[in-house]
């Protein structure tokens, strides 16, 4: 224990010095880290001679497997079932061609020689109508030249326009009108009204004449309604 003490005393920092150290330290003539010693001859053999590298020959690339080919073949032997698949597929290993590889290369796209790659810049901001309001006075403008151009419509059509009343309509000969025959049974068709409000058959036409002449101007799905001036 005393002389664990001991060492702490000894390797306290002394006041205005610095803290020694425990480990002496080499000379100046000692290298720090791992010297190699060179075996290529250094610059004088760099010099007099020329390494040149050698070419290597390319190493055989593994095509990748020809899966659409051997799917085709083992449909064409008579194989539906994934075990029969793989077991032809291990028997007959077919590879894709360099040249279904290389296609890309062979026929690259096309492309003009004044292309540019990228986004297109969008336009600058027109800070100056925008603080001008210039955008809303243009809308404004073109709201004033449709109202315009409408009310001069408008105006076209009312000088144009001929109001229509009972005098000038019943002046006007009478449209024919087509009458849908109402359906009745089979049955009925050739029996005769029992009941006749009229006096004569006479009074019967002359009534019914003036009530067709009057259907264009009346109102109602009968039209028995009251006149009315389009």
């Amino acid at each position: 224990m005393s002389c664990f003490f001991s060492w702490l005393l000894l390797g306290q920092a002394e006041v205005g010095k610095p803290r020694r150290s425990c480990y002496t330290l080499p000379g100046y003539d000692f290298a720090y880290g791992l010297y190699l010693h060179g075996a290529d001859g250094g610059v004088p053999e760099a010099i007099g001679h020329w390494h040149s590298m050698k070419p290597r020959p390319p190493s055989p690339r593994e095509m990748p497997r020809n899966y659409i080919a051997m799917n085709r073949g083992a449909v064409k032997a008579g194989y539906v079932t994934a075990r029969e698949y793989n077991l032809y597929r291990q028997l007959k290993d077919i590879r894709c061609n360099e040249d279904n590889e290389s296609r890309f290369k062979r026929a690259h796209p096309r492309v003009p020689p004044d292309m540019t790659y990228g986004i297109p810049a969008r336009p600058s901001t027109p800070l100056f109508d925008l603080l001008q309001h210039r955008y809303k006075e243009v809308w404004m403008e073109q709201q004033r030249a449709v109202a315009n151009t409408q009310q001069v419509e408008k105006k076209k059509l009312q000088k144009n326009k001929v109001y229509e009343t009972r005098t000038t309509l019943l002046r006007k000969p009478p449209q024919p009108v087509k009458l849908d025959s109402l359906w009745h049974m089979p049955h009925f068709q050739k029996v005769g009204p029992h009941l006749s409000t009229f006096p004569d058959r006479d009074a019967h036409k002359k009534a019914f004449s003036v009530y067709h002449s009057e259907m264009p101007v009346r109102c109602g799905p009968l039209t028995q309604g009251i006149y009315t001036a389009a």
